[in-house]
C-alpha cells in the first residue's frame, strides 16, 4: 500500500487543496499532519488572538476528515523531527505541502527536503496554495521581483490561474499514526474579547454572504469605516481556511467595479508575499532605507503606551487602536492612520508598531504586516514616502459623523457630528465629565520633527 503525508502550514481547508488532492490521486491512503511549530511559539509569533483562531481552524479542519473518513494528526515540535516521525511510523512514501514565501518558510523546506531525502522519502512543494500567482511567477525585465504595485498588478491580472481544486468526498487515513489532542479556543488565554470564530466551514458561509450583498458596492465604500463594508475575510485568507485562488475566481463571477476592486486587494496580498519571497530580510530590515533617526523607545515610550492604549488624544486614531484590542482587527483605513501617526506624526521606529500589530491582529502575517508598516513608514514601496495622513481631515472625510469614533471611543458618544473628531476645539466642554485626553502632540510639532529627522529641506 501507497501513503503520503500531507503536511498543513497555512493552508487549513479541504476545498482547493492540490497538495491534498495530488497525495489522494498518488497514494492509497493519507495522513493529514499539521505540526505546532516550536520554532513559531520560540520567535514570538504565538499571539492569543491567532492561536485561537488557529484552535477553530484545526477543529474544523478535523471535524472535515472525519466528515469524509478520515481524521487529523497534530504534533507539537521541530517541523522537521515531527515529519519525520510520522514518516517512520507511517512507512509514507511521499509528502505533500505548500510552498511558503518567508525565510523561515524557504529554510524549513530546505530541511525537510534534506532530511527526506535521506530517508527515501520524496517532498512535493506545491505552489498557488496560499497565494493567488506564485511569487516569481512574473517579474519585469531587469529585476527578479516588482518593487511598484500597478506594474505588478497589470502582469498580475494578465496570468491564467489554475481551476480551483474539488474538496475530496473520501479520505482514508491508516491507523496507527498517534495524535494529540485536537487545541480548543477556550485553552488559550488573553484572547479579545470580540475575536471573531474561525474555520473552513465559518469562512465558506462568510464568502457567500459578502458575494451575494457585499462585494458589489466594495468599491465606493471600502473605506466606510462607520458602515464596516469590508469583506472581514482577511483571517481566513491568513490562516488559509480560504483559498486566494477561488477566491478570485469566484469574484471575477460576480463581476462588476466592487469584485475588481476586491480582486485588486488580492493582488495587493500576492504583491507583498513575492517582495517577501525575495527579499525576506524587509520583515525587519528597511526595504529602502531613508537613514531615519527614530525615536527610540526609551524616548518616545510614554507616546508609544498612548498609542498602544488608545490615549493619544486624537479620536480616530484611539478607535482604531480600541477596536484593535477588542477585536483582533482592524478596519483598513483605521490601520493606515494609526500606523502613520505613529511613524510619522511620532516619528517611532515602524517596527514597534509592526511588533504590537503582530501581538493583536488575528490576520497579522511577516508579508503582509511588516511591508504595510514598511510603506505607511515610507521606507518600503511606497513612490511617496514622505506622505503623513492628517488625522483630523481623514476622519472627518472617512467617517463624517463620527459614527466610528463614537463606537469605540464611548467618552465622546455625547458629542454630534464632526465635533467628535476634534473635541479639544470645542469651547465649555467639561473635560472631566468626559475622561478624554488633550492631544499628546501638536499635528505641526510632529510633522517639523518628521521632516528634521528624515533630513527634509523646509
Amino acid at each position: 500500500m501507497t501513503l503520503s503525508i500531507v503536511l498543513f502550514t497555512s493552508d487549513l481547508r479541504l476545498h482547493d487543496h492540490p497538495p491534498l488532492r495530488a497525495a489522494l490521486d498518488g497514494s492509497d491512503a493519507v495522513v493529514p499532519l499539521f505540526v505546532r511549530d516550536e520554532a513559531v511559539a520560540d520567535a514570538g509569533f504565538t499571539a492569543p488572538n491567532r492561536m485561537a483562531f488557529l484552535a477553530d481552524c484545526l477543529t474544523d479542519l478535523d471535524a472535515g476528515l472525519r466528515e469524509r473518513g478520515g481524521r487529523l494528526v497534530v504534533r507539537s515540535g521541530d517541523v522537521v523531527a515531527e515529519v519525520c516521525k510520522v514518516v517512520a511510523e507511517a512507512d509514507a512514501d511521499e509528502v505533500h505541502m505548500a510552498a511558503g514565501v518567508s525565510g523561515y518558510a524557504h529554510r524549513r523546506e530546505e530541511r525537510l527536503r534534506a532530511a527526506l531525502e535521506a530517508e527515501g522519502c520524496r517532498l512535493h512543494v506545491h505552489e498557488t496554495v496560499i497565494t493567488a500567482v506564485a511569487p516569481g511567477a512574473v517579474t519585469p525585465a531587469s529585476s527578479d521581483h516588482f518593487a511598484v504595485f500597478t506594474p505588478y498588478h497589470r502582469q498580475w491580472a494578465r496570468q491564467p490561474l489554475r481551476d480551483a481544486v474539488a474538496a475530496p468526498r473520501v479520505v482514508r487515513v491508516p491507523d496507527g499514526v498517534g495524535s494529540e489532542e485536537i487545541p480548543a479556543r477556550s485553552g488559550v488565554s488573553g484572547v479579545s474579547p470580540s475575536l471573531a470564530a474561525g474555520g473552513e466551514t465559518e469562512g465558506r458561509k462568510r464568502v457567500s454572504a459578502w458575494l451575494r450583498n457585499g462585494i458589489g458596492a466594495y468599491e465606493d465604500r471600502h473605506d466606510d469605516m462607520p458602515g464596516d463594508a469590508t469583506s472581514r475575510l482577511s483571517p481566513f485568507i491568513h490562516f488559509g481556511a480560504l483559498s486566494p485562488v477561488e477566491l478570485v475566481h469566484r469574484s471575477a463571477a460576480a463581476g462588476g467595479p466592487g469584485a475588481e476592486a476586491f480582486v485588486r486587494q488580492l493582488a495587493w496580498r500576492d504583491f507583498h508575499h513575492q517582495v517577501l519571497a525575495v527579499r525576506p530580510d524587509a520583515s525587519t530590515a528597511d526595504y529602502r532605507t531613508k537613514h531615519d533617526r527614530w525615536r527610540s523607545e526609551d524616548v518616545a515610550h510614554d507616546d508609544i503606551e498612548a498609542w498602544r492604549e488608545g490615549r493619544t488624544g486624537y479620536p480616530v486614531v484611539d478607535a482604531g487602536m480600541r477596536q484593535l484590542r477588542q477585536e483582533g482587527w482592524m478596519h483598513n483605513r483605521a490601520r493606515l492612520l494609526t500606523a502613520s501617526f505613529l511613524v510619522k506624526t511620532l516619528y517611532v521606529d515602524w517596527r514597534i508598531g509592526a511588533r504590537h500589530f503582530l501581538s493583536l491582529l488575528v490576520d497579522g502575517d511577516v508579508a503582509n504586516n511588516q511591508l504595510n508598516w514598511q510603506w505607511m513608514a515610507g521606507t518600503g514601496t511606497d513612490s511617496r514616502p514622505n506622505r503623513v495622513l492628517n488625522p483630523v481631515t481623514q476622519a472627518k472625510r472617512y467617517d463624517p459623523d463620527g459614527v466610528y469614533v463614537r463606537r469605540w471611543v464611548p467618552e465622546l458618544a455625547g458629542l454630534d457630528g464632526r465635533a467628535v473628531h476634534e473635541p479639544w476645539k470645542l469651547q465649555g466642554l467639561d473635560r472631566a465629565a468626559y475622561d478624554y485626553p488633550d492631544p499628546i502632540v501638536e499635528l505641526p510639532e510632529g510633522l517639523a520633527r518628521f521632516r528634521e529627522g528624515r533630513g527634509l529641506a523646509d
